[in-house]
């Protein structure tokens, strides 16, 4: 999933909805609607139901919920109090137990910047520690990560970033900039492809960011 193009008929297996700005373009909306299965952190609940959908499950710390909501969905709550993970990570944990493996995120940035920079950042954990397909979808474009050699799909045009985690060595073909093992995350940002697809030669992980229209 994580290296092909984006577009509306993208249908992961779950899709979890957190507690950022709701989605208003095109391709997260759809990838809501073509899901098997929505799971909400608690916070983004009351939000993604007051636009006439209930989600299949409801996952949080319950902070942010009253008491008549929690006894409205109780059915579908599912309330974690431990704090060493945030509310994203409580509700991959329980999507990756019904077995979902196809994971988009929506809602995960805007608001507090803090929480967008840590929501962001844990797609690289959720690869690497969980086996999950994850990918991070916004208004603007979509997240996923990678570890040493990988090729994404691609069009002209389409503005690429890539956030270095542990690379000493990262090579690209397909960008209009040869990437490099960035020293800092500003570095390897608003590069651009130049055909179907990017390659990386790289020795450690890293973020890759796709926009899903090109340069205008």
């Amino acid at each position: 999933m994580q290296n092909l193009l984006i577009t509306t008929s993208f249908a992961p297996d779950a899709v979890i909805i957190g507690n950022g700005d709701f989605p208003t373009a095109e391709i997260p909306l759809a990838a809501i609607s073509n899901a098997r299965y929505i799971c909400c952190c608690d916070g983004a609940a009351a939000s993604y139901i007051s636009r006439g959908f209930v989600p299949d499950a409801i996952v949080g710390d319950g902070d942010s919920l009253d008491e008549v909501f929690k006894e409205k969905y109780r059915d579908i709550l599912h309330i974690i109090d431990e704090q060493d993970d945030n509310d994203q990570t409580k509700a991959t944990r329980h999507c990756l137990s019904m077995g979902f493996r196809s994971i988009a995120y929506v809602g995960a940035t805007g608001k507090r910047e803090d929480h967008t920079l840590g929501n962001i950042s844990l797609i690289e954990r959720y690869r690497n520690e969980m086996g999950i397909d994850a990918v991070m979808l916004t208004d603007h474009g979509y997240f996923v990560a990678a570890e040493g050699d990988a090729e994404f799909e691609t069009f002209a045009g389409q503005q690429v970033s890539i956030f270095n985690f542990s690379c000493s060595r990262i090579e690209s073909s397909g960008l209009k900039w040869n990437s490099y093992a960035y020293g800092s995350w500003w570095q390897g940002t608003l590069n651009e492809a130049t055909d179907n697809s990017v390659k990386f030669c790289a020795d450690g992980r890293y973020l890759v960011f796709r926009t899903y229209k090109g340069k205008i």
